[in-house]
């Protein structure tokens, strides 16, 4: 029986565990990255391990996220970071660089290497054949320092592409299909490994494209072939030399199996407020809109700058409509400068926003109160672009564009004859943005710079066995981390603060919770399915930990959230029956005996709701090594002892 490229590269890299599915197993890591919204508390929990210098093959920090400085928090962890990047063997990425998943696949990523990043559109490098994982920072940290990174053995689904896409339609348009049929939770506990003919039609930035929407199915990653279109990006990028041929056997056996015929495929759109609610452009067109965003790490990518430069060209911007492009790398704003695509954008009337992450995390550019704003991004939950009442949709660059012209939501295809959009055979190669690390001999000359923003990772102790603890918030199906842990201008300064983040920790659902759970000392929080979809962000487990959360009881958890909860030492529990969600309400007594036998010996845990006389039965399905984890009170308690 022959493997998934997905097994291939997992069992090349297996160092602990059973290579069975379901089964837990340790990965070696080749690279990490991370980004400055993550970076600081990531390299103050590296820090804290006592590591001196990185033990992968490349790590690189990018500053991409948090760069509206409208105070001295951001500035501070850009200089905290570049730093501890010098000191401890690690690339630095500067301001400026561009967002780090398009950096990264342009100048580090290379085809059957395992990447982890502390941010959870890593999946991106699945594009060039990479098993590209978004995960905690912790466990980034973990990486770091030459520690093995556990997840659960996947279920791996076939999606067969077959023919090609039609004039106008996008890659775009073929993840929000995937999404379309499998839903926000249809990846959890999977790898979407990408086969077929229609797979020779498409670029590494448009494989990149759909490798990072596969976040939004909860997938574990995606993965593309390396092949001759590989080969082709990585010669552009003076890269050849890291190219391998990857593939899966012919006679691979997959857990499932999917089919999209490229051809068939039209616009589409992800409406408000998830990235599944997709309908086909033909459906919504007309919709008069307010605002196009282009840009982020889903659509940033040279060839889709030049695609909207082509429509753009010798047009103006609806004068209803504000139209804002973020290239996605130094590299593509130089290139799109120097073939005059960048003068076709602004003529039209475009604002050009720097090479970061910007307005889909928030920072910057909300759009007017109900604005209808289109985006070439990969999330719309409710608030994320910084306006409440928001309603934001998704879609391709090309959709997007054309849509600024009329000012209504249009269908690309209404443009006539598309030109045949080819990537240039050598791209502008220019690192003098990527600052190297200083060498193990003289890393005991650098300072590591400190603001007064910056806060030690918060105290954690060994699980007690008796809780006894009311019930702190609770909440209903698919909560995001944007829920839990709000982004935009006005947060994610704070992320290396966590008491002060703290205050803002589910103020989207509760605007009295911090309070509350401040004053509670301990608690439970309660929630329905997938609670904590979305960012890999692990303040929304960090923030919870600080305001006394000691256990989280959902019918059911979205991967990394879950991974983040355990990492912080808090356990996460799940209803044996669904039905009895309904037996917990906002502040009940909730009380758990024998909690550390229970956790140690893998049985059932049962809480006692000793307001109403009620017993919930659930389950805690936890790893040797997580069993392990939670019982020290952490992962940096687990490693400190395990060192």
């Amino acid at each position: 029986m022959g493997l998934t490229l997905a097994e291939k590269i997992l069992k090349n890299h297996c160092v602990d565990g059973e290579f069975v599915k379901g089964k837990e197993i340790g990965i070696r890591i080749d690279q990490t990255l991370t980004q400055d919204a993550t970076g600081t508390m990531a390299y103050l929990e590296y820090e804290a391990m006592g590591v001196p210098r990185v033990r992968t093959e490349k790590s690189v920090a990018y500053i991409d996220h948090n760069t509206l400085q409208s105070g001295f928090e951001n500035a501070d962890d850009h200089r905290f970071i570049g730093s501890v990047t010098k000191k401890h063997g690690i690339y630095f990425s500067r301001p400026g660089n561009g967002i780090c998943h398009q950096v990264h696949l342009e100048r580090f990523g290379i085809p059957g290497k395992t990447l982890i990043g502390s941010d959870s559109h890593t999946p991106t490098g699945g594009g060039l054949g990479m098993i590209a994982i978004g995960a905690g920072g912790l466990d980034v940290a973990v990486a770091m320092g030459g520690g093995t990174y556990y997840i659960t053995y996947p279920k791996i689904v076939k999606v067969e592409l077959t023919g090609k896409l039609s004039p106008w339609v996008a890659a775009k348009d073929v993840i929000l299909e995937v999404l379309r049929r499998m839903s926000v939770k249809g990846g959890v506990g999977k790898i979407i490994e990408y086969t077929g003919e229609g797979v020779k039609t498409l670029s590494v930035p448009e494989r990149a494209t759909i490798t990072n929407m596969g976040a939004e199915l909860g997938a574990t990653t995606s993965i593309f072939p390396s092949d001759e279109n590989t080969l082709a990006f990585l010669k552009a990028q003076c890269r050849e030399d890291v190219w391998v041929p990857l593939a899966a056997d012919k006679d691979a056996v997959y857990d499932e199996e999917l089919v999209i015929n490229l051809s068939e495929l039209e616009p589409l759109v992800a409406c408000p407020h998830s990235p599944d609610n997709v309908k086909t452009v033909k459906e919504l067109e007309g919709m008069k809109i307010d605002q196009v965003c282009i840009g982020s790490c889903t659509n940033s990518s040279l060839l889709d700058m030049l695609k909207v430069a082509h429509i753009l060209k010798g047009k103006t911007v609806h004068p209803d409509v504000s139209l804002s492009i973020a290239p996605g790398s130094k590299q593509v704003l130089n290139m799109i400068a120097d073939c005059g695509a960048l003068s076709d954008m602004i003529d039209a009337g475009a604002r050009i926003l720097e090479s970061a992450c910007g307005p889909c995390i928030g920072m910057g550019q909300a759009p007017n109160s109900a604005g209808v704003s289109l985006r070439t991004f990969n999330r719309n939950f409710e608030g994320r672009s910084g306006t409440k009442d928001g309603k934001i949709y998704l879609l391709s660059p090309e959709t997007a564009a054309a849509s600024a012209i009329t000012g209504v939501l249009t269908d690309p295809r209404s443009l006539g004859d598309m030109p045949d959009f080819v990537l240039p055979e050598v791209f502008t190669i220019n690192d003098n943005m990527v600052a190297a690390p200083i060498e193990a001999e003289k890393m005991n000359e650098v300072e590591v710079l400190r603001g007064p923003n910056i806060k030690p990772f918060p105290e954690t102790s060994e699980l007690d066995d008796k809780l006894c603890v009311p019930c702190s918030l609770k909440v209903g199906d698919n909560i995001t981390t944007d829920h839990i842990m709000p982004a935009g201008s006005k947060i994610l300064p704070l992320r290396s603060n966590i008491p002060e983040i703290s205050k803002y920790c589910f103020t989207v659902c509760d605007d009295k919770f911090p309070e509350r759970a401040k004053s509670m000392g301990a608690s439970i929080i309660v929630g329905g399915e997938n609670y904590g979809q979305g960012s890999s962000r692990e303040h929304a487990a960090l923030a919870p930990l600080y305001l006394g959360v000691k256990a989280v009881l959902v019918k059911s958890f979205a991967r990394i959230h879950r991974a983040n909860l355990v990492n912080a030492g808090i356990l996460p529990l799940e209803f044996v029956n669904p039905a009895d969600y309904d037996l917990i309400s906002l502040n009940d007594e909730l009380v758990i005996d024998g909690l550390r036998a229970t956790v140690a010996n893998g049985g059932e845990v049962k809480i006692l709701n000793k307001t109403n006389g009620k017993e919930v039965v659930c389950r805690c399905e936890l790893t040797e090594r997580n069993k392990e984890i939670i019982l020290s009170g952490g992962l940096l308690n687990y490693t400190k002892n395990s060192i």
